[in-house]
């Protein structure tokens, strides 16, 4: 299962350029979700330019010293052998800008961010039961 994972507001806080305080239990289930076999994409708009710095770079460290292993970044590998197209393909798209995610607003947040309590035991839910 793919799932693709939006960063900023997500993941963290929205900070950019800066990376934010953590989104609660954003890592703890993103860690349950690679145990469970997901293929985590990070899908964002953060990239690496000489005019903002390393700020992709920075979110990928950030989440591997978290412990969360990225199958790809901005791209689903296995789709090249079926199109071309630039849209990542993936099976589920976890995102706080996305229509109908659940979000939360914890104090101090710049903005609502992805409700983890809801959408992380959903997603293991779902990444189990493709399993079987």
């Amino acid at each position: 299962m793919y799932i693709c994972v939006d960063f900023d507001g997500t993941v963290v806080d929205h900070r950019f350029p800066e990376i934010g305080k953590p989104v609660p239990h954003a890592i703890k289930w993103l860690k349950r979700l690679n145990e469970c076999g997901a293929r985590l994409i990070l899908y964002t708009m953060r990239s690496d330019s000489e005019q903002m710095g390393n700020v992709l770079s920075d979110a990928v460290r950030y989440l591997e010293n978290e412990g969360v292993s990225l199958f790809s970044v901005n791209n689903n590998p296995s789709q090249k052998d079926w199109t071309t197209s630039p849209k990542v393909y993936g099976d589920i798209y976890v995102d706080d800008s996305a229509f109908g995610c659940p979000l939360i607003k914890p104090k101090g947040f710049t903005r609502p961010c992805v409700d983890w309590k809801i959408v992380g035991p959903q997603l293991e839910h779902l990444c189990l039961s493709r399993r079987l």
